[in-house]
């Protein structure tokens, strides 16, 4: 062999070989990427122009490609007018048409949702000192996907657009369970949005379930928020809740879904659901070839369902209970016959099912084999039972099903429709058709497009309408409809539901009231707040009334909030009675403002009336309770209420939620105890206990609000200790003493202060 042209190394040609292996991988990867970009785009242009939700429009496109024989990806990429590159040999440039396409990983945002992320932040930035609003969802998984933003860069935010169920950011840790995260807490450290922000996170709570959470963010350093604070943001999570949309359960993996389509019985992959920890329910993830819906239902119908939602009753007589013991052990279910009862509408089948199940990683594998049905008296019974707690959960819920069979005109109606309908209960069933002449005339184009869609689409579809009643009013209602298809893809039938949701309607307006409240002028405010002040300043005396003809002297204080938007409801009184003895009360309204102050007039006048009816304290609370209960917007709040006999030092007392009373004398100080009493306007039919005490020569005795001694970072017990014990002994002066008390306050709460010492002779 000649010089230069020695033999290639082998090695050599080894990493060569594993460059372009590499290299070809690499390609792959990118395609992939855009090809799924390309699907997460048409999914949207579907979701837009048919009017569906986006697990409705990813269904849609999955059936499209199959019937067109085309991968998704190609049909997508024709949808959104853009190319998807595959990947060419190794070295080779990638096609014009992949290296032009525009199309990147967006925002998930949420029209609805960022309306309002904008208009809270424009709203309720400047009194909270805000600069960032951020609204994320729970994705199946545990994944977040950022639905709203307002604050923030689009760059930021699209950075963040989805956050991986490892990474452990504050929002994370909510959503998985954790308390509420506010600025001022440990918690609010890690790897998050807006970095360097001081930042409070709240969970975004639906039926007690965990579906996503809302940051507020502040520069640093963090500011300290107050209750009122507080409140308003629970209340914007509560608002985003109801906006937050319903996301797609994430497809299984492909070889799970082999391994299904390969079983020879009818199977269903399972996913379990978890809130507040626990596990809560299973999703549908995937169904086989050989697996019939005892109702009838299509296959697209079930995949990404929940499976309590979907079998509700199968799953309340054994099945969830099994599946969530097979869940919790690992041990797999042999095969067991289990009597099932699957219902939905006016249509119920009873089925007798062998039914296995095993764990498949973190999900469940479910074969059944449905058996011939055995029924006897007792089947019978328990059918009746299930019946009847359906029609139970129906009747609560607002819900009643239907059924419609074009062929023969037959109409099914469950309980409760012809109510919802304002209709006798002989009056004959409404079909489908003649829905818009018992609707609101505005509702018709929506009526006639949900009909198009159901009947000529065959596709599942819903709409709100306004059902006219016999009184002229209308009963706001959601109408759910799907289309039943024979073998041959003809329409046979179309079942579906009326839900009642006039009181979410009036939810709705209740909170675009609020937030127009929210949008009137400072200068408003202020002057709510001054008038507030005034009352407040108008109703309480500066000085207790004479005792002398008692032996007591008394001595008052109120403190108002050092802001003007802390203006409360926190209200004393010293009134003699008849045969010496005298009323002591102390109370704090819930609230600030206006509402507080008269809220606080109509209980201090209210126990002054009473009082001279010579009752005990508890029964004082009790009728207070009751005035409480009959004031207009509900008014609650806490108080004592004390009888004190100066004759034999004898007093007796009762509380509704409030702080006790103290007992200062020679030997020390007491807090006396608790005895039981909740909140005056919380329950209609409220008792409150009584407890004594005595009085010698010389004791003083305290009455007080918690502005006198709340802190945000210790019990009120603490708080009361560490103040007793700085202020020293009373001494004859209660003037003196009272100002003390409120010179060595420890409460950090900026609230108003309520304050009475009595002294005996």
């Amino acid at each position: 062999m000649t010089a230069g042209h020695e033999p290639p190394d082998p090695t050599a040609l080894a990493l060569a070989r594993t460059v372009r292996r590499l290299q070809d991988a690499a390609a792959r990867v990118r395609a992939q990427a855009r090809s799924r970009t390309v699907v997460d785009l048409a999914t949207g242009i579907l979701s837009e122009r048919l009017g569906a939700t986006t697990a409705e429009a990813a269904a849609r496109l999955a059936g499209l490609a199959r019937e067109a024989g085309v991968p998704v990806e190609v049909l997508a990429a024709d949808i959104a007018g853009l190319a998807v590159a595959g990947p060419g040999p190794a070295g080779a440039p990638e096609s014009t048409a992949a290296r032009s396409d525009p199309v990147t990983p967006a925002l998930a945002a949420v029209p609805d949702l960022q309306h309002a992320a904008d208009t809270v932040l424009e709203q309720t930035g400047e009194a909270l000192g805000a600069h960032a609003v951020v609204v994320w969802q729970r994705l199946p998984g545990g994944a977040l996907a950022l639905v709203a933003c307002a604050g923030l860069p689009a760059a930021e935010a699209a950075a963040w657009s989805r956050v991986p169920p490892g990474v452990p950011t504050p929002v994370q840790r909510v959503v998985a369970g954790e308390d509420e995260l506010w600025p001022d807490d440990p918690g609010t450290e890690g790897p998050s949005i807006g970095a360097g922000s001081a930042r409070a996170v709240l969970p975004l709570l639906d039926g007690g379930r965990r579906r996503g959470a809302i940051e507020v963010l502040w520069p640093k350093p963090a500011p300290a928020l107050g209750g009122p604070q507080r409140r308003q943001v629970r209340a914007i999570a509560d608002l985003c809740v109801t906006l937050l949309p319903h996301s797609q359960p994430a497809a299984p993996p492909e070889d799970d879904t082999v391994f299904l389509e390969g079983l020879l019985t009818p199977a269903l992959l399972l996913e379990p659901v978890f809130r507040d920890g626990q596990l809560a329910d299973f999703t549908l993830l995937r169904t086989n070839a050989r697996f019939r819906d005892p109702l009838g239902r299509p296959r697209e119908a079930l995949e990404g369902a929940s499976l309590l939602e979907t079998y509700p009753i199968a799953c309340a007589t054994g099945l969830f209970e099994r599946l969530q013991r097979v869940h919790r052990t690992g041990d797999p279910l042999a095969a067991e016959r289990v009597g099932l009862v699957f219902r939905t509408g006016a249509l119920a089948v009873s089925a007798t099912v062998l039914l296995a199940v095993a764990p498949l990683g973190g999900r469940l594998l479910v074969c059944w084999q449905t058996q011939p049905e055995q029924t006897g008296e007792a089947e019978q019974a328990g059918e009746a039972e299930q019946t009847a707690l359906l029609h139970q959960a129906q009747r609560l819920a607002r819900v009643a099903g239907f059924e419609e069979q074009p062929d023969n005109g037959r109409i099914l109606w469950s309980e409760g429709l012809r109510e919802l309908y304002g209709l006798p209960p002989d009056a004959a069933p409404v079909p489908l058709a003649d829905l818009a002449r018992h609707a609101h005339l505005d509702d018709e184009p929506a009526i006639r497009r949900l009909l198009d869609t159901v009947r000529n689409r065959h596709r599942t579809a819903s709409a709100v309408v306004r059902l006219a009643q016999p009184d002229g009013s209308h009963r706001f209602t959601r109408v759910i409809v799907e289309p039943v298809l024979d073998d041959a893809g003809r329409l046979t039938a179309v079942r579906g539901a009326y839900h009642d949701v006039s009181a979410q309607h009036r939810t709705e307006v209740a909170l675009g009231a609020t937030r127009e409240r929210l949008a009137d002028s400072e200068q408003e405010s202020a002057e709510r707040e001054r008038l507030a002040l005034r009352l407040q300043q108008a109703i309480l005396p500066a000085a207790p009334p004479p005792l002398g003809v008692t032996g007591l002297h008394a001595a008052v204080r109120y403190r108002p909030a050092a802001k003007r938007d802390r203006v409360g409801g926190d209200w004393y009184d010293v009134l003699p009675l008849p045969g010496k003895r005298v009323l002591l009360a102390v109370g704090d309204v819930a609230g600030h403002g206006v509402g507080a102050a008269t809220g606080m007039v109509a209980l201090r006048h209210a126990l002054r009336g009473l009082a001279v009816t010579g009752a005990s304290p508890g029964r004082l609370l009790e009728w207070a309770n009751t005035v409480a209960l009959r004031e207009p917007g509900q008014v609650t709040a806490t108080a004592v209420c004390v009888l004190l006999d100066p004759a034999g030092g004898e007093l007796r007392w009762a509380r509704a939620g409030h702080l006790p009373p103290i007992r200062v004398g020679a030997d020390g100080a007491e807090v006396l105890p608790l005895p039981h009493g909740v909140l005056l306007g919380a329950l209609e039919e409220a008792e409150y206990e009584e407890y004594t005490a005595h009085l010698a020569a010389g004791d003083v005795l305290l009455l007080y609000t918690d502005g006198l001694v709340e802190r945000r970072d210790r019990p009120v017990e603490e708080s009361v200790d560490q103040l007793i014990r700085d202020a020293g002994t009373p001494g004859p002066d209660l003037e003196r003493y009272l100002d003390r008390l409120l010179e060595l306050s420890p409460a950090d709460t900026d609230d108003d202060t309520c304050l009475i010492a009595v002294q005996t002779e």
